[in-house]
């Protein structure tokens, strides 16, 4: 997969996948990271929401860890606190994400 389907996966799909598996603790936190990257990836952004996601992301992180074992955390997880920041510097995702060169990489692949 490539991680425009990762995006899709964690943005959509995961919500529906798991809302009868999981109990709703879990799937209330998941759900929150969900709309979080949804939020962060969005075309049309506001200042005073980026800084909510600010606050939101290090609780949504919190609820994680206590619902998940130490040993699932790593210094990936901890990435999301950064991404309202970029947001903030670099403007909106879509003009700096890598997804044409990966379609690149299909097409010479084929």
């Amino acid at each position: 997969m490539k991680s425009h389907d990762y995006h899709v996966f964690m943005q959509t799909l995961f919500l529906l996948a798991f809302h009868d598996l999981l109990p709703k603790g879990i799937w209330d936190a998941l759900t929150e990271i969900s709309h979080f990257f949804r939020d962060i990836y969005s075309s049309k952004l506001n200042v005073d929401h980026i800084e909510r996601l600010e606050m939101s992301i290090v609780e949504i992180i919190c609820k994680l860890e206590m619902m998940f074992p130490p040993s699932f955390f790593d210094s990936m997880e901890h990435l999301p606190v950064h991404l309202p920041f970029e947001v903030k510097v670099g403007g909106p995702v879509q003009y700096r994400w890598m997804y044409p060169f990966e379609m690149l990489d299909i097409t010479v692949a084929m």
